[in-house]
């Protein structure tokens, strides 16, 4: 691998959580969704913020899809395909999870540094 070729991940966790601290103005969207992942998993977390937090639902998943492509290296738009696509292989699903978890961890920072809810 070149140096160009390598990434930060934690830095793409720390991007995609920015955007969504950026889009997501309520912290209890953000919370309920990490709880949602912690406890049953990223397929769960999309479709939970799709049923219970449907006006955010779009701007929730768009940074967070683009995180799941470039690192998984997965085609598609939607979020549930992209969870489904890795989920026969244990390693890039947990792997998922924690750059999910990550992210919304980082959003959250991003929302109070801003003084959000």
């Amino acid at each position: 691998m070149t140096p160009e070729t390598l990434v930060n991940l934690d830095i793409r966790c720390a991007e995609a959580g920015r955007s969504l601290g950026e889009d997501i103005k309520d912290e209890k969207v953000l919370n309920d969704a990490l709880a949602v992942l912690e406890e049953h998993g990223p397929y769960a977390m999309f479709l939970y913020v799709r049923a219970r937090h449907n006006n955010v639902a779009s701007d929730f998943e768009r940074p967070l899809v683009d995180l799941l492509k470039e690192t998984l290296k997965r085609d598609g738009k939607d979020p549930l395909d992209i969870v489904k696509s890795v989920a026969d292989d244990l390693d890039a699903l947990l792997f998922a999870r924690d750059l999910l978890r990550n992210a919304l961890i980082y959003a959250r920072f991003h929302l109070k540094a801003r003084g959000g809810r």
